[in-house]
């Protein structure tokens, strides 16, 4: 998973816009908020449900069946109960914030992106697992969930260095497509293209045939670009434009950024725009599962947990990484790392309890239960991939392309990636000034 760094954030609650589903999804921070929160955070208290049962905010509508399946089978096997805030990804942020505020925060909670996540901990309101993950508990998940889970020392949110969730799902963006609409227009499903000028023009078959082409969430743009950008940028690269090292006018991010026009030139984004708002990604994806409006869309692989808990009947789709760019000179890398998992507030007088909890549900048994349940491609090393349903094969065979780019690029910075990339789409910025405004928002931050 990403993560968005907001340099010198420190308000535990001020994200105004909330994930619209998962960890790749991002957030401004709102300053107004920031004093309140942090005032309210340093006046003591212990937080925590303090009843009689543990409590989870849970952010996941993909998982949640899966989630409360595993909290009976704990509480059978423990008499430890667990109670299950199923509160959705629409909500989840606004309720967190308020929780924050009120000092009423669960026991222990979901954990999206690094961004949205890091003011809370920077809070205290996320017990710090450095220490316990050392040794077996750390030992059992794949070195790049931890890596991309671990707050380094020169992290530019301020976060003090070190591990604060703990994470069941190894995840990875790449494009879904309808099987019946590549079938339709005589086009395999199951055959990745081999290059973006291929994929091009598989999408301008498909709207040939009258259906909606290629799609992706305005929220998601930086994955879009994050992943095309590793055609031409190694990961140390990479991060030397993240942390201001690198100019973002370099041909590299040129280049990058031409893949937006070139599929809006190609006619091949749907609608013509990229959607935005709180809700965009989730739109996509019932344009994708449930309306079934368009072929093909950029899409995390916990869209196979979406599609399974809201449109059940919808299952012939396929999955594939982005395609190579056709002038690339480096070996093309997904974007993931770690995507959902939990965090345990330390102030709750069920800390310890809730602990247990969470190191059950990333234990190698359980992960299997989340690998065929969701499903999803478990982070535990020893949990097989051989369940992992056809949907999915396509990304997930590719897994071990995973970027590992220690610092990320900066909210300040990914706003305007936003803003540039849909200013592209709509024709209203050029490459050249969308580079300017990525290279302005570095320094100012």
């Amino acid at each position: 998973m990403t993560r968005i760094h907001v340099k010198g954030s420190a308000d535990p609650t001020g994200t105004t816009t909330g994930p619209s589903r998962r960890g790749f999804l991002l957030g401004a921070v709102g300053a107004g908020l920031a004093t309140t929160s942090l005032a309210a955070c340093s006046s003591g208290g212990s937080g925590g449900s303090g009843g009689s049962e543990i409590v989870f905010m849970n952010q996941s509508r993909g998982q949640a069946s899966t989630l409360k399946k595993l909290a009976q089978q704990y509480t059978k096997q423990t008499g430890v109960k667990i109670r299950i805030d199923d509160v959705g990804p629409a909500d989840f942020v606004t309720k967190l914030q308020s929780s924050s505020q009120s000092r009423n925060m669960p026991d222990m909670y979901s954990v999206v992106d690094g961004h949205t996540m890091a003011p809370y901990y920077k809070a205290g309101w996320a017990m710090d697992l450095t220490e316990k993950m050392k040794g077996s508990w750390g030992d059992s998940f794949r070195p790049a969930t931890l890596k991309t889970t671990t707050f380094a020392a020169d992290n530019p949110q301020g976060v003090k260095p070190g591990v604060y969730s703990a994470h069941w799902e190894t995840p990875a963006l790449g494009v879904f497509v309808n099987a019946g609409m590549y079938k339709a227009v005589g086009l395999n499903p199951d055959q990745a293209p081999a290059s973006m000028g291929e994929f091009i023009d598989q999408m301008r078959k498909i709207k040939k045939s009258g259906k909606g082409p290629f799609w992706f969430a305005a929220s998601l743009s930086n994955q879009v670009i994050q992943s095309y950008a590793s055609n031409y940028m190694t990961d140390e690269e990479l991060n030397a434009t993240f942390v201001g090292d690198n100019s973002w006018k370099s041909e590299g991010w040129r280049k990058t950024l031409q893949l937006v026009v070139d599929l809006r030139d190609a006619g091949v984004i749907a609608t013509g725009s990229l959607p935005s708002g709180n809700t965009d990604n989730p739109n996509v994806e019932k344009a994708f599962f449930n309306t079934q409006g368009v072929a093909a869309i950029f899409d995390g692989t916990s869209a196979v947990g979406v599609a399974r808990a809201t449109a059940p009947d919808f299952t012939d789709f396929r999955s594939f990484p982005l395609p190579k760019a056709d002038d690339g000179t480096q070996t093309p890398r997904l974007v993931g790392g770690a995507a959902k998992g939990a965090a345990v507030n330390p102030r709750s007088k069920k800390a310890a309890e809730a602990l247990k909890f969470l190191k059950w549900l990333t234990a190698a048994d359980q992960q299997q239960t989340w690998a065929t349940g969701v499903p999803l491609i478990p982070s535990a090393r020893a949990v097989s991939g051989k369940n992992i349903p056809k949907q999915l094969t396509g990304i997930a065979a590719d897994t071990s392309h995973i970027q590992l780019v220690q610092n990320q690029i900066l909210e300040q910075v990914n706003t305007a990636l936003q803003k540039g990339t849909q200013a592209l789409v709509l024709k209203e910025r050029s490459v050249d000034q969308v580079l300017g405004d990525l290279d302005a928002a570095q320094k100012s931050a």
